[in-house]
């Protein structure tokens, strides 16, 4: 008997995958415990419209962070800094400092989205990468100058 998964089954299927397994095993377990539906055209052309939906929502998701990365590249976020002897910083600026400079200036962005595998430590420009979604990658500039 075919079936749909609408659940993932370890060792069986994932979601949405339509699969053949024994007639006993579909009716007894999956289709009972909810994990999958029979094979029927109506539940298959309505799996098809649902993953092609999906497939759009995602396609225009990915549409909308490739614009929003190329208006944040087009930014650049100041921090400053305090400085001692030869321009050496005190401290140093953290992904939640970017995160709360970010959300000043409207972005949604969640901290761990914000990739970065130290803090900055020296004055100048810097480049920070951004994900914004799992196909989409920006780079934020990041400028630290002598504060006063």
């Amino acid at each position: 008997m075919k079936v749909i998964f609408i659940k993932d089954v370890k060792g069986q299927g994932k979601k949405d995958e339509i699969k053949e397994v024994a007639d006993g095993y579909a009716m007894n377990f999956l289709v009972k415990k909810g994990f999958a539906i029979p094979a029927t055209k109506g539940n298959v052309s309505k799996r098809n419209r649902s993953l092609s939906e999906a497939a759009l929502e995602e396609n225009l998701k990915i549409r909308d962070m490739e614009d929003l990365k190329k208006e944040l590249e087009k930014k650049t976020i100041v921090f400053q800094a305090q400085t001692g002897e030869q321009d050496r910083m005190f401290g140093q600026i953290s992904s939640k400092q970017i995160h709360k400079e970010l959300q000043k200036l409207g972005y949604q962005i969640e901290k761990t989205n914000i990739l970065m595998d130290h803090p900055i430590m020296s004055l100048g420009i810097h480049h920070v990468e951004l994900l914004l979604h799992k196909e989409v990658k920006a780079t934020l500039k990041i400028q630290v100058v002598k504060g006063s």
